[in-house]
């Protein structure tokens, strides 16, 4: 009989890309959305909100894995918690946690030392369990398609940064490789997850130039210049807080690492920023 996983964060990029990678296998996919009038194309439909704690129950029933996607914010922890708590009264047998590099204590960001509090309680959830913690995200370039495809330049307060970033359809796999084996197989472990190398991001520019045909430039930012541009999209402040401090952390040397896990999880290299620049060449285009 199939194992049934809930996936929450359902139509983010990571859960969308996993729930493509589990298509087709032998896995009974469910899709966590608040509106249930939302198609996930792969996935059965429940209606809950992690904001709702009364209304999960009904999308826990009959479900073995959990792949736990919480949103950033500063209510992260209790979504987080809401969701282990049906889990747990449900009788869920696995959680397979999205957390974040370096997530720690005493990490240099809000959203690490966040996604630490409630990766310790999915390790004392008395389920078992496997944590992911992958680096950035290379679909994080999509957000400055529209300046490249402009202007050719894309801004960053990262200043030289070198960072081990990955794709997100990587981030997925490795998801679906965990969620396909055996609960046993991976309990207990913590996996970083990162691209093949430790970019700069004029070594992605160069990347993007070469898929493109075009020359792409970065032009690096200070803080209040980056600051006032997201807040002009309309972010919220505490989620622009949250994205300088990543940029003050990864120009400070803090995201110059890679590891070898993807390849071992997956039997192949990660996707290089070469790759992503060349799928996605469109995007940058337009």
């Amino acid at each position: 009989m199939p194992r049934t996983v809930l996936i929450t964060g359902a139509t983010g990029t990571v859960s969308t890309a996993l729930i493509g990678a589990l298509d087709g296998t032998d896995v009974h996919v469910r899709a966590l959305v608040r509106d249930g009038a939302r198609n996930v194309p792969g996935a059965e439909v429940c209606v809950g909100d992690l904001d709702d704690a009364r209304s999960l129950p009904p999308a826990f029933e009959g479900v073995q894995d959990l792949w736990l996607l919480v949103p950033n914010g500063p209510r992260a922890p209790e979504h987080s918690m809401n969701a282990v708590w049906a889990a747990r009264r449900a009788g869920v047998e696995r959680i397979v946690r999205l957390s974040v590099v370096g997530a720690a204590h005493d990490a240099p960001n809000r959203s690490g030392r966040l996604h630490a509090l409630s990766d310790r309680e999915t390790e004392s959830s008395g389920m078992r369990w496997t944590i992911l913690r992958p680096h950035w995200f290379m679909q994080n370039l999509l957000n400055e398609a529209g300046d490249i495809a402009a202007t050719g330049t894309f801004a960053l307060n990262m200043a030289e940064a070198r960072i081990g970033m990955i794709d997100a359809r990587d981030i997925a796999a490795c998801a679906a490789r965990v969620l396909r084996d055996d609960p046993d197989r991976h309990h207990g472990a913590t996996y970083t997850l990162t691209g093949p190398r430790s970019l700069t991001f004029d070594e992605v520019a160069a990347e993007l130039s070469a898929a493109l045909g075009r020359t792409v430039t970065y032009r690096p930012v200070g803080d209040d210049a980056k600051r006032e541009t997201l807040l002009g999209y309309g972010l919220p402040d505490w989620i622009v807080d949250m994205l300088d401090e990543y940029a003050r952390a990864y120009a400070s040397g803090w995201g110059d690492l890679t590891t070898g896990t993807v390849a071992e999880l997956l039997g192949r290299p990660p996707r290089d920023v070469a790759d992503f620049a060349r799928d996605h060449a469109a995007a940058f285009t337009h």
